[in-house]
């Protein structure tokens, strides 16, 4: 159950990826330079209200330290490559265990 949930995840992510490459580089073209919006641009244009919400609770229920130095500095990333990295950890997670069956099962 966990491997399909891992995969359905990462296929999200993948598509995720994609889809705000595709628009960077579109921006990249339409402006003639190399344009690289960061995750953390893209979730405020989503919703502000939400990102307030993640930096109280991380800043109040597990430590500040984790938003101030770790989490800003991921949100200044580019959007595509967060999620194609999370894709790969999913996937990589979410992979079917290797059947070992035969006389040269290893």
């Amino acid at each position: 159950m966990f491997s399909f949930i891992a995969r359905a995840l990462g296929l999200l992510s993948l598509a995720i990826a994609l889809a705000t490459a595709v628009m960077d580089i579109t921006k990249s073209i339409g402006a003639s330079e190399i344009v690289l919006t960061p995750l953390g641009a893209t979730w405020v244009s989503l919703s502000i209200t939400s990102i307030q919400a993640a930096q109280g609770a991380i800043q109040g229920y597990i430590h500040p330290l984790l938003w101030d130095p770790v989490i800003q500095w991921i949100l200044l990333w580019p959007t595509w490559s967060v999620f194609a990295v999370l894709a790969i950890v999913l996937l990589l997670l979410g992979r079917p265990r290797r059947r070992k069956f035969g006389r040269f099962a290893s």
